[in-house]
């Protein structure tokens, strides 16, 4: 007996069971309902089985047939008493939050790209989904336009020194206080030199800076690398459309089942109510198709599991692939900035060489050394007037 009260047979061998006695098909041997352990779908109904893979699809409880009015069979209990734990999002199926083992992550104790791009995100307008390996991709060439604007902003500087290193050669040809003599006229002279050393001190900055930096940060990564992204790209892109192309076959088998199980309920009501000259070998003709449709359904989840594995291995590999190249970016840029500042150093500290001389000599100004050089240079006689006598 069932909770409920009503009356139900169990096949001592086969251990399924019946609502109809027996002795009412006493023209033919008594067979099961179903064909045991073929499908947890047998007898129109669903039992509930959990799958190593992350998906919805196992756990969720079709209908069953219609039992006599008040009962509930034990199967049917079984089934309502199964909780959602998956959620499927774009063809993707998660578990939903606080539900199963808590998921670790795949390289603890880093921020590593293999553990936050697997939900897609809106874009911002809204209208659409951006997968989150496309956002790692955005990444990649965002950096690389990142790496091609320093290029661009090292070539200004190189134009600067450059028009500043031919403006202080032109200065230091300037006749302007040529005249200037003594100790101070030599260390005017020097000065204006240094100008001239120093003009050169900054053209071989530009150019340094042309060959040791500008041009690797421009040849980094040519031309090549955009195609190699659209490789990953399309790769991806279509592994998620194999999983959407199985997702929609689990669908179309779900829809399949639901109607064999109608089908078969409808004969069932039929036959126990006798409204129509239906056989049981028509009910059990529309149990084999049910359980069909149920193997059916299996095995399209089945192939769904298989092809979302398949697509977490190559998510994994590929976006650790692209953590390294952003590594490999962001190592190569500052090495070639490091090398920036070092020749920035080297050309303040060549300026100073030239400026040193300027310095000693202005050091040795000495008006009364310039007074006895200019007095030696232009006197006129050493004779002084005196008195007239009268």
């Amino acid at each position: 007996m069932s909770p409920e009260g009503q009356r139900y047979y169990v096949n001592s061998c086969s251990k399924e069971t019946t609502w109809r006695h027996p002795s009412l098909s006493a023209e033919a041997p008594q067979r099961p309902l179903a064909r045991q352990n073929s499908s947890p779908y047998a007898n129109g109904c669903h039992v509930s089985t959990k799958t190593s893979q992350p998906t919805e699809t196992t756990d969720v409880a079709l209908r069953k047939p219609k039992q006599p009015p008040g009962s509930v069979s034990p199967a049917k209990r079984q089934i309502k008493e199964v909780k959602e734990t998956k959620i499927t999002i774009n063809c993707v199926t998660f578990p939903l939050p606080g539900e199963g083992p808590e998921q670790q992550l795949l390289k603890p104790n880093e921020w590593s790209y293999c553990d936050y791009f697997w939900t897609d995100k809106k874009d911002p307008q809204g209208t659409t989904s951006v997968a989150g390996f496309e956002v790692l991709l955005q990444k990649q060439l965002k950096g690389k336009q990142m790496q091609k604007e320093m290029a661009e902003f090292i070539h200004e500087r190189i134009k600067i020194e450059e028009e500043y290193a031919k403006n202080l050669s032109k200065l230091s040809l300037s006749p302007l206080a040529a005249q200037e003599e003594g100790t101070l006229g030599e260390a005017w002279t020097q000065l204006k030199k240094s100008l001239h050393d120093e003009a050169e001190v900054h053209l071989k900055f530009s150019n340094k800076l042309h060959s040791e930096v500008e041009k690797p940060l421009l040849t980094f990564r040519g031309d090549n690398f955009k195609k190699d992204l659209k490789k990953y790209d399309h790769h991806i892109a279509d592994l998620r459309k194999q999983l959407a192309s199985r997702y929609a076959g689990v669908e179309k088998a779900r829809k399949a089942l639901a109607d064999r199980q109608k089908d078969l309920e409808v004969k069932t009501q039929q036959l126990e109510i006798k409204l129509s000259n239906k056989t049981e070998e028509d009910i059990k003709k529309a149990r084999r198709k049910s359980t069909q449709a149920g193997d059916d359904l299996m095995r399209c989840v089945d192939l769904y599991n298989q092809t979302q594995s398949k697509w977490f291995e190559e998510m994994v590999t590929t976006s650790m692939e692209l953590e390294k190249l952003e590594v490999e970016r962001i190592e190569w840029i500052q090495q070639h900035l490091r090398q920036y500042t070092t020749l920035r150093h080297e050309t303040d500290m060549f300026n100073q060489s030239t400026v040193e001389p300027v310095d000693q000599l202005l050091q040795n100004v000495d008006p009364a050394k310039d007074r006895e050089l200019w007095v030696k240079e232009y006197k006129t006689g050493e004779v002084r007037p005196v008195d007239m006598d009268i």
